[in-house]
């Protein structure tokens, strides 16, 4: 691994262009005490920096390239599309071909709108929760992060568990009153909050398996148990799929775990790596939507003509047989890989895995819930996480991140990871024994 001065500098250079040099917070490196390799190209399961080192990227975009970096067939699609314009303002069949790739895999999306983010996907579906029911209250869950609209920074996870900070500057406190907040994992505090607010909430919003305080998969139930108070209490049930859709399935979480909502909230994957986001659900929900109802909602990008194309592309992959086993299969060579690594060096962790997406916790003891995940050692988890990128491994730069391999993750790859992890682990304990902080 050479040193990485043209990243440095290129860094530096843009800490006066932008607020922490970054254009989302969590790249920073802060959290983990680091400056982030500035990043030129990728392929495959590799990125390279402006140093010309290599790393095997197990960010992937914060999931999206499940396909890897750069897939061939998804990049000739887009190239094609290209030649032919960048945005219309008016209608593609594009949208309509993605949308009904999108209805078949998942089909409590009856009706959808396409955005240009998981943030608008999660505001407008709000929105229209509010509408339907009349009612003004949201449910959310400590730690559980749905975009950076104002009223879903209470208690969020991601970017703002990283920095430490309770929710975002800026968001009234009356805007904030309206969210609601009970602790993942635990149907009986849902219960009680319902029944406190009766005939008050709108609408619950979960993540069905949280992804942005780590991976935190649902409680036997859980999901279950949310449906039956939902309907019991007049709510609206909505699932945060940004991260999961077509990633833990085909159809999403909803598939996995045989559970419906009356909303989703995708992203990610849809785009092909692309900026798009979805909302969609119920068709007498979505008839709310303008033009035909009230509830209004526009973007002059949403459904950009080639993020439309590159989804297409990327969901046309995912259709082929034996796609999901492979990426369980990625999935659960990377967590042995880190229970070995983590293993032979002494290490405490805690390894939570759904699919193709994980987070090893340095700590003991099984993650359920936020504050579990807080209990988290983070200073043993910065350090390991710059010894990992100095043995060619890039990670998210957060213990309260997910990881993730895609189907250009393959065994001699995974096996270069295995190997790469056993010795960052044993340079991370020798850096925290020469700084008196062995854990």
């Amino acid at each position: 691994m050479t040193a990485r001065e043209r990243s440095r500098e290129e860094f530096q250079r843009a800490q006066s262009l932008f607020p922490g040099g970054v254009s989302s917070p969590v790249r920073a490196f802060r959290a983990v005490d680091g400056e982030p390799p500035v990043i030129v190209r990728g392929s495959g399961p590799y990125a390279w920096d402006r140093d010309g080192n290599r790393y095997v990227d197990l960010i992937g975009a914060y999931g999206p390239l499940v396909l890897g970096q750069s897939p061939p067939k998804v990049v000739r699609a887009v190239r094609r599309w290209l030649e032919r314009g960048l945005a219309f303002g008016m209608p593609t069949r594009l949208e309509s071909t993605l949308g009904a790739m999108v209805r078949d895999a998942m089909p409590a999306m009856e009706m959808m709108r396409f955005v240009s983010s998981g943030t608008e996907a999660a505001m407008s579906a709000l929105r229209l929760a509010r509408a339907a029911t009349g009612r003004d209250l949201v449910l959310k869950f400590d730690g559980c992060y749905h975009g950076h609209a104002d009223g879903l920074l209470v208690r969020a996870g991601s970017g703002v568990a990283t920095l430490g900070l309770p929710g975002s500057a800026g968001v009234p406190e009356g805007y904030a009153a309206s969210t609601l907040v009970a602790r993942y994992n635990d149907v009986r505090a849902v219960e009680g909050t319902l029944e406190r607010y009766r005939g008050q909430v709108a609408a619950v919003i979960v993540e069905p398996v949280a992804a942005n305080m780590g991976v935190v998969p649902p409680a036997p139930g859980y999901l279950e148990g949310l449906r039956d108070l939902t309907r019991r209490h007049g709510a609206l049930l909505i699932f945060d799929e940004v991260i999961t859709g077509f990633r833990v399935a085909r159809g999403g979480a909803q598939e996995r775990y045989g559970v419906r909502p009356d909303l989703v909230c995708l992203g990610k994957i849809v785009g092909g790596g692309m900026p798009v986001g979805v909302y969609g659900g119920r068709r007498d929900l979505m008839e709310l939507v303008a033009p035909l109802g009230a509830v209004y909602q526009a973007g002059t990008l949403s459904g950009s003509p080639p993020a439309m194309v590159a989804g297409i592309a990327t969901l046309s992959e995912l259709q082929r047989a034996g796609t999901y086993e492979r990426l369980e299969e990625a999935g659960a060579a990377l967590e042995a890989a880190w229970r070995e690594a983590m293993s032979a060096a002494g290490l405490p962790v805690t390894v939570n895995r759904v699919g193709s997406l994980l987070t090893p916790f340095v700590r003991g003891g099984p993650v359920r819930d936020y504050d579990d995940a807080r209990a988290s050692d983070l200073r043993t988890f910065a350090t390991l996480h710059a010894a990992c990128l100095e043995e060619g491994v890039l990670l998210p730069p957060s213990q309260f991140e997910a990881q993730f391999v895609s189907l250009a993750h393959g065994p001699r790859t995974l096996d270069e990871v295995r190997h790469a992890l056993r010795r960052a682990a044993g340079r991370a304990v020798a850096a925290l024994a020469a700084t008196g902080g062995a854990p």
